[in-house]
Order: structure tokens, then C-alpha cells, then sequence
């Protein structure tokens, strides 16, 4: 029987120190990546004004003018930080769509901020190519505060995330944390404009891809043009999103982790349908959860066996999200 609807699963009691709550929520999130790859969760314990702080910023700078916003380019073509203009890359060249259009969207990377100096990890030639100084903006005087705060909760979900996936694969629950200790993890602020003109063929808001890390985490608005994601069986399945709970999908590396027991799966975002009343762009926040750049991504030990030999090489997390950027931005 097919998925016909996005799983959402309380998470709130994981952290209670109850070896069946754990298991029991573990459980549902092993049947949602195994079955589409996408759930939701409520129970996340992110406060609702670091949600609603970073929505309203984040809306006041994308409604400036193009002349304000790329200012905040980076000087150094495809660097993952700053604003990216409209129309700045086709995620659809990532699944092997040569003719896909560039997408209809423009976004602010930010990365992690506080960096230790005294650290080879994040100072050295390697280091420096994930751990790269931001770029704020001079308006509003509130999106830097904002951002950061967000990515501090999100940081403290991810990882209370990575618990919950470790037992649902039968792993200790502590099994990920060397491996994303020192993560290079990005989070993309997503502007959607209201749209101004008619689209080109086959162009639409993000195109078809997968995630190229561990797990994201999506914050959304409930408008129209949104996310749908590919079923098993082939179909598109439109996802509400709101900003009162996040959905989670797994990425490229934890699919070849689990040896493709669990999905990374095709999603994308879709335009607003014709005659729709739009007051304003639609806004998503993308915590692109990404482990160390130098983690191994191999086969987990729980999902390998006689029957089940590994279908990937090793590959090194930052090496994979590399030639992924080179991909969306070719």
C-alpha cells in the first residue's frame, strides 16, 4: 500500500530516559525513511518566536530591492555564503535533468559562525573550504540575531535527531555523535517571490533533487507553491508545511549509510496554481545537516550482511557535498 500522506511523529518523549518511548518513536521514524524518506515531528521543543524572528526577517530583507540584496553576493563565485540571486542555480541538474531550468528562487546561505581558531579542523586549506565567515546584511538590523538563534535550536534538534535515528537502526544511540561532532552543516533561507511573469516550460520553484547530507530539517510556510516529494510508486505527494512543526528527510550520505534501507528521496517545489491570491513570496528555511567533512560514510554495521553487501564505495562526507554544488551550479 502506498504513502498518501506525510507521517507526523511526537518526538517529545525521546529524550524522557524511557527505553520503550525511545524505541516507540524510533520505530515510527525507521517505517517513514524506510517507506518515502520524509516525516514530520511535533514535540521538537524549538520556541515558537525563534520560528516566527527568523520569518519576519528573513521576509524584510528578500522584499528589498535587487541592488540592496546583491550587495550581499560573495565576491567568490559559488561560494555557499550570502545571498544567491534569482534564478542562481538548477537543482534539477542534480539528479541528472541536463535541460533543467534554472530554478524560480532566490536564498541566503549562512553557515556555522563562531569558529575555533586554535582548531586545524575548521583553520586549515581543507578546513576553510566549509567554515567559511558569513556575510550579514546591514537591514534588517534583526536577521543576524535572528539566524543565529535559529541555528543554535536547530543544532540542538539535529543532534537530538541523530539519537533518534541511531536507535532505529538498531545502533547505540550515541553511535553518530563522533561523526558529526564538528558537522559543516549550512542552513539556506528560501525566497519564493510572488511571480511577475509567466514561467518557462518546465520551470518551476525548486527542481527534482535529493539532499545531498545526513538529514534536513524544513521549516515552511502553508502557501501556495510548495513541496512535494516522489512516492515509491511514482507519484507526487504535496506536503503541507507550517510553521508550528518541521519535516525531516534524509539525505544522500544517510541513504548510503543505511546501504539504501532508508530513501534520500526526489522532491521539489512547485509553483503557486494559476489564478492562486498571493500577498507575498513564500518563504522555507533548510538546516542542510551535514556531517564532519572528514566522517567515512560507509556502510553501518547493522545494515550490511551476507545477503546484503554494500552497494557504495566510502566516500568523505565533504567530498560528496562538493561535487554535488558543482553539479547544481554547472
Amino acid at each position: 500500500m502506498g504513502v498518501n500522506a506525510l507521517p507526523l511523529i511526537d518526538i517529545s518523549n525521546f529524550q524522557s530516559g524511557n527505553f520503550e518511548a525511545k524505541r516507540a518513536i524510533a520505530a515510527q521514524v525507521a517505517q517513514a525513511c524506510t517507506d518515502i524518506g520524509f516525516f514530520a515531528i511535533s514535540g521538537h521543543g524549538v520556541e515558537k518566536t525563534v520560528i516566527s524572528n527568523l520569518r519576519e526577517s528573513s521576509h524584510t530583507f528578500f522584499s528589498q530591492s535587487d541592488d540592496i540584496k546583491h550587495n550581499y553576493v560573495h565576491p567568490i563565485k559559488g561560494t555557499p555564503r550570502g545571498f544567491r540571486k534569482f534564478r542562481g542555480e538548477a537543482l534539477g541538474k542534480t539528479s541528472g535533468q541536463a535541460d533543467a531550468q534554472p530554478d524560480l528562487k532566490e536564498f541566503y546561505h549562512i553557515g556555522r559562525e563562531k569558529i575555533p581558531l586554535d582548531d586545524p579542523y575548521y583553520t586549515s586549506d581543507e578546513g576553510k573550504k566549509y567554515f567559511i565567515p558569513n556575510l550579514w546584511p546591514d537591514h534588517p538590523l534583526e536577521f543576524k540575531a535572528a539566524a543565529l538563534a535559529y541555528w543554535d535550536s536547530m543544532e540542538a534538534l539535529a543532534m537530538n535527531l541523530a539519537h533518534i535515528i541511531a536507535v532505529a537502526l538498531d545502533l547505540p544511540e550515541t553511535w553518530f555523535d563522533d561523526k558529526i561532532n564538528k558537522h559543516a552543516t549550512a542552513i539556506r533561507l528560501n525566497y519564493y517571490p510572488a511571480f511577475s511573469e509567466s514561467p518557462l516550460p518546465k520551470q518551476i520553484r525548486a527542481g527534482a533533487h535529493t539532499d545531498y547530507g545526513m538529514i534536513t530539517i524544513l521549516m515552511g510556510e502553508n502557501q501556495p507553491g510548495g513541496l512535494q516529494i516522489l512516492t515509491r510508486e511514482g507519484h507526487w505527494l504535496d506536503v503541507e508545511t507550517k510553521p508550528d512543526y518541521f519535516v525531516i528527510n534524509i539525505g544522500d550520505l544517510l541513504m548510503r549509510w543505511t546501504n539504501d534501507t532508508w530513501l534520500s528521496n526526489l522532491h521539489r517545489v512547485t509553483n503557486p496554481p494559476t489564478g492562486s491570491l498571493v500577498d507575498r513570496g513564500r518563504f522555507s528555511a533548510g538546516f542542510f545537516f551535514q556531517p564532519n567533512y572528514d566522517a567515512l560514510i560507509e556502510c553501518i554495521p547493522t545494515c550490511l550482511g551476507p545477503e546484503r553487501p554494500a552497494k557504495y564505495k566510502p566516500v568523505h562526507s565533504g567530498r560528496y557535498r562538493e561535487v554535488k554544488y558543482e553539479e547544481a551550479l554547472s
